[in-house]
């Protein structure tokens, strides 16, 4: 995927908002049997040590303890060079039926934040009985993270002009994807190749046993629903409850997930705009003008970007992004609204703040989190990309989907036609036979996630539960519906998922 095609990182989530019928898992999946002795997936001995390992935990900050867990670098070759993964957890509070890892998305956002962040993300009834664990995945901030190019070299990449319009644009654009790329397969050569989603699905399993479960229990949104889905594949005996939120579509090629994401952001920009203009809108006061006024902003930051308060230039760009964030989230629409009044005035520092906050941008230039590095690392490799040569005859499609995001979502996927490691992964349908109930929440006018992938993964998983919520933004679960956090709450506790097909509103 694209930098576009994202979830919001933890930070932004805060700052904006404070950035998934059967008969049920009891019977297979008590309280009782996450206490039992730890399952190695694998016969082989050379990977027994790792799935036996006992983590030390140590206090790290409140009710949080944290710990390191060793993996393989390569699972073909365990016996060689190993990793480390970080790993935190609160402890339950009450009668505790096993751990519930977490993923938040990405791929590339940061597990242990998501986690230290429970007492927002889960009801006391889910805290009460279990613990709550975050990793960050291998390549992610404190789990041998990947650092491919420096904070101002990082600027410069996300500031290009993500939509060319001439043949030196193109040019420029494509020098800019190949250096990064190069960068990125020098600085991170060892663990490049092993940086796909099903090498941090293995890392899962290994973390399940080393925490004593007998079966996984997780939460994955984003992107970690496509973590989840490899993990049922991969290992389908072990999974316990899980809830995929914000569901990627594993048989989805990279071109079909661009476009149906562009399209995505497209349908819900209108949705904003529809908000918009309902009350002093600065782009006008209906749908058609907005539009209009908002391609002329748009089209004004390509020819000259504007200023900025720390005297940087908001461009079209960074313009696109700072659009994009809120649109995961409509709470966050007022906010977009005031910027694009300040932009219209001459003052792009708004946009440009909802842009760094999309990237982790501090205000001092650092990048709090390496997500843009790691987003590259594990999609070029999990599927592959048409070469570059083939880009522009590709942009009518995009363009087609969505004039607006159309262009960025296809040409920012040019570093992967250059990446240094070829994809191990092809797409395809899940297979995950007897795996129990797996719950799949959809919303909507989700922009980054298509409703229309959570109906596909509900349909490939043997017994797949699926839960909609009919609003907008990007996932569901603990994101203000009291309907979908009272049918998760309820599976992950009780293990009997809500019927399939169930809609709130």
């Amino acid at each position: 995927m694209s930098v576009v095609r994202r979830r919001l990182g933890a930070a932004l989530a805060a700052v904006l908002t404070a950035a998934l019928a059967g008969t049920g898992l009891a019977a297979c999946d008590s309280p009782s049997g996450s206490q039992g002795k730890p399952r190695p997936s694998t016969s082989s001995a050379e990977l027994r040590r790792f799935y036996e390992q006992q983590l030390r935990w140590s206090v790290c900050g409140g009710r949080f303890e944290c710990a390191k867990l060793e993996v393989p670098l390569d699972y073909a070759a365990p016996q060689g060079k190993t990793i480390r993964i970080s790993v935190v957890r609160r402890p339950a509070t009450g009668k505790r039926i096993g751990s519930l890892i977490l993923n938040p998305g990405g791929p590339g956002a940061s597990g242990i934040d998501y986690a230290m962040s429970a007492a927002l993300t889960f009801s006391q009834a889910v805290r009460d009985r279990f613990d709550i664990v975050g990793f960050d995945p291998r390549g992610v901030d404190t789990s041998s993270p990947i650092r491919c190019v420096g904070d101002a070299e990082l600027d410069r990449f996300v500031a290009m002009d993500a939509s060319p319009d001439s043949r030196a644009e193109v040019v420029q654009l494509d020098q800019a994807s190949r250096q990064f790329a190069v960068a990125c397969g020098q600085r991170a050569a060892d663990l490049l190749p092993h940086l796909s989603t099903r090498d941090i699905a293995r890392d899962m399993d290994v973390l399940r046993a080393a925490l004593g479960d007998d079966r996984l229990y997780y939460l994955g949104k984003s992107w970690g629903t496509f973590l989840g889905a490899t993990y049922a594949e991969l290992f389908p005996r072990n999974v316990g409850r899980m809830v995929l939120d914000g569901a990627v579509d594993p048989k989805l090629g990279t071109d079909d997930i661009g476009r149906a994401q562009a399209r995505g952001f497209e349908g819900e920009l209108a949705n904003f705009i529809d908000f918009c203009v309902r009350a002093d809108c600065p782009l006008g006061d209906d749908r058609r003008a907005a539009f209009r006024r908002l391609d002329q902003l748009l089209a004004s930051l390509d020819r000259i970007p504007i200023p900025t308060a720390d005297g940087r230039r908001l461009n079209q760009t960074l313009a696109l992004y700072g659009i994009t964030a809120p649109l995961y989230d409509d709470s966050t629409w007022p906010a977009l609204r005031d910027a694009l009044a300040s932009a219209l005035a001459g003052d792009g520092t708004d946009l440009l703040r909802l842009a760094d906050e999309y990237f982790s941008r501090d205000p001092d230039g650092r990048y709090r989190h390496n997500i843009t590095q790691v987003l590259y690392a594990v999609n070029c490799i999990d599927r592959p990309v048409a070469p570059a040569s083939s880009f522009p005859a590709l942009e009518p499609s995009y363009r087609a989907a969505s004039p607006r995001f159309g262009p960025a979502v296809l040409w920012g996927n040019l570093p992967c036609a250059y990446w240094p490691v070829k994809a191990v992964d092809r797409p395809h349908a899940i297979s995950a036979p007897g795996t129990p109930p797996i719950l799949v929440v959809g919303t909507r006018n989700d922009p980054a996630t298509p409703y229309a992938w959570a109906v596909s993964l509900a349909d490939q998983l043997p017994h797949g539960v699926l839960l909609t919520y009919e609003g907008d933004g990007h996932t569901a679960y603990n994101m203000g519906n009291q309907c979908i956090d009272q049918a998760v709450d309820s599976y992950l506790i009780t293990g009997r998922p809500p019927a399939d097909g169930t809609r709130c509103e």
